[in-house]
């Protein structure tokens, strides 16, 4: 008997009808011979609706009582399913994230996960109960207050519970077909992906691709937790995700490996804003100073370029992108410390967009990144800021070019598909 981990997004746990099909699915792996724990999302909007209603009340809200109140959306999908499980004759018991052992630290509305004790889960499913587990929470190790995990993490729930348990696969349930080339509601001919290693991933998932969460991936590379990403709207087999390429067996040709091609995929990401940092003395320490000061406020950075100094005056100009939700913060805790640091001025720009081309076999593969800025050309697409790494090369656009600027690098790179066009079952992303 395997041990199965299913995580449910708030698309297909929207309404009555998505409940009850995922109950049937989850009947149909226990009665495939599998143990069987689901964690699901709060249902639909209904965490955006919360947050709406938080904030029509106090403009803000204190991160306690926000947590409080946000993971009451998991509190209702985890019930409803397990009621659907029980109508369709299986036993099946609910779990707050603090009650399955989810145990995190104390910093609220995106607190980390430290410890994962599953005992009760352990206990229910050798006792022959469907688990069903509220994601995206879990208990502080210090406070013993309730937190929420930040965005995306039900994944982050599955995979963390997953590894404690060591389950044989954790299937993370969407609603798309799995991960694919480009977001298909940008990329209509976007591929599907058979396999992708868990770096391109990382990758993909830290340049936008909303289909899974970087600290999900991260987590399951730690632990090497295989992951199914796949719909919950279809039979249809899915991405793996994992360390090593799958084998899948076809009639043809018996056992298969899943090859790995030079471009995994085109990811995307409109959240994002840019901070310059103008006329920095171009002296050892002031970089440090900057990022320091931007560290203290607990706020992550992605891109980070810096300008040649001008010869005549000896100042430069560093540029770096955050998350738009932490721009005020970035822009007040940096003119705090202006004195300290001793820049010219500031600038904010939260209009962009970030562009990525991933894949593992770039690094051996004269003229991929020509080919990337060739495509930006021959759209039009005006480049920013540029990034890279082995596996990855990163450019900030104006955010109006991305669309665009997406589907000609797709295209360039010979990524479009030549089937139809890819399904988007739940219409909104999650």
């Amino acid at each position: 008997m395997g041990l199965v981990v299913q995580k449910y997004g708030g698309s297909s746990v929207a309404d009555a009808e998505g409940i009850k099909r995922v109950a049937k699915r989850i009947v149909e792996a226990k009665q495939n011979g599998n143990q069987v724990v689901a964690v699901v999302s709060a249902m639909g909007d209904t965490t955006d609706e919360l947050i709406d209603l938080a904030e029509q009340v106090s403009p803000m809200p204190a991160g306690r009582e926000l947590d409080m109140l946000l993971t009451a959306g998991e509190r209702i999908s985890m019930a409803l399913l397990a009621m659907a499980i029980k109508k369709l004759g299986h036993e099946a018991q609910s779990f707050t994230g603090s009650q399955a052992g989810v145990i995190t630290d104390s910093v609220h509305n995106k607190a980390r996960i430290i410890d994962v004790t599953p005992g009760r889960i352990k206990t229910s499913v050798d006792e022959g109960n469907i688990a069903i587990v509220a994601g995206f929470q879990g208990v502080s190790q210090d406070t013993k207050d309730i937190t929420t995990l930040g965005r995306g993490g039900s994944d982050t729930t599955a995979v963390a519970l997953a590894a404690a348990l060591d389950a044989d696969v954790c299937e993370i349930y969407t609603d798309v077909d799995g991960v694919f080339t480009a977001d298909p509601r940008v990329v209509t001919k976007a591929r599907k992906i058979d396999w992708i290693s868990f770096e391109d991933m990382l990758e993909l998932a830290a340049s936008g691709s909303k289909v899974l969460l970087h600290r999900c991936v991260e987590y399951a590379r730690r632990y090497n937790i295989p992951i199914h990403v796949r719909s919950s709207f279809s039979g249809l087999q899915g991405t793996w995700v994992s360390s090593e390429p799958v084998v899948r067996k076809t009639q043809a040709q018996g056992e298969k490996q899943v090859e790995q091609a030079l471009i995994s995929g085109v990811a995307h990401d409109t959240s994002e804003a840019k901070v310059t940092v103008v006329g920095v003395p171009d002296k050892p320490g002031e970089a440090a100073s900057i990022f320091r000061t931007i560290a203290d406020a607990e706020i992550n950075i992605d891109m980070v370029v810096q300008n040649v100094s001008a010869a005549s005056t000896g100042l430069t100009d560093i540029s770096f992108t955050l998350p738009k939700t932490e721009g005020r913060k970035a822009i007040d805790a940096l003119e705090k410390n202006r004195a300290g640091i001793g820049f010219d001025s500031l600038r904010y720009d939260d209009q962009i967009g970030k562009i990525s081309l991933v894949g593992a076999g770039m690094k051996t593969n004269p003229g991929v990144t020509a080919d990337f800025f060739t495509a930006l050309s021959d759209a039009g697409v005006n480049i920013e800021l540029i990034s890279t790494s082995e596996i990855r090369i990163s450019v900030v656009t104006r955010a109006d070019d991305v669309p665009e600027a997406v589907r000609a690098v797709h295209s360039a790179f010979g990524l479009d598909s030549d089937s139809d066009e890819a399904v988007v079952y739940g219409g909104t992303g999650r």
